[in-house]
């Protein structure tokens, strides 16, 4: 078979056996590009104690250099990165208990939903509903729970945390190029 610009595609597509909640679209970990991504961020992460290492902190001498200390350093600790980040997200759901709860009634509800259709498709007013309806019908009713709790400004301060520790680390890090220099420095004098 070719495509519209002449070149020839091939090659075979592994579906898998089993329940599929949505038709065609699968949302856990068994989805192949999710399972990837996830395997790539953490076997990007460097060790955390080149991470933590303290004695590459150094405050930076000028303003002009620092964009490009943090742009390698996002790009040398991007995974590193990201569990920081889920350990904020972690830290604020579990110092919040209304948000906690907010959390745990929505998750059962979807999980009674879940098993509810293994039984048998849930009708409303004759209609029978799909599920991916249903969980849009929880995530309606649950929204006025989560603005209760807090989920708002929940997310705008790991928003905010994130961005400040991040760029924190990244604008003190010095760089292997920057570590070079400063050893250059120091054989000179």
């Amino acid at each position: 078979m070719t495509d519209n610009f002449g070149s020839k595609l091939e090659g075979n597509i592994d579906i898998p056996d089993g329940d599929q909640n949505f038709k065609g679209m699968s949302i856990s970990l068994g989805n192949v590009s999710a399972r990837e991504w996830f395997t790539k961020t953490r076997e990007g992460v460097k060790p955390w104690t080149e991470f933590f290492n303290f004695q590459k902190f150094k405050v930076p001498k000028a303003v002009a250099p620092v964009p490009k200390r943090v742009v390698r350093n996002i790009e040398q600790f991007q995974s590193n990165y990201m569990f920081v980040f889920g350990g904020l997200i972690i830290f604020c759901i579990l110092t919040s208990p209304m948000l906690l709860v907010a959390i745990a009634a929505c998750l059962g509800a979807c999980y009674i939903i879940s098993l509810k259709n293994q039984e048998r498709k849930i009708r409303v007013l004759g209609k029978e509903l799909s599920l991916a309806q249903q969980y849009a019908a929880v995530g309606l009713c649950s929204f006025p729970l989560f603005w209760l709790a807090g989920a708002g400004s929940a997310v705008f301060w790991v928003i905010g945390a994130s961005f400040f520790v991040i760029m924190l680390h990244a604008s003190m890090y010095i760089t292997a190029e920057e570590a070079e220099m400063i050893e250059l420095e120091m054989e000179e004098v």
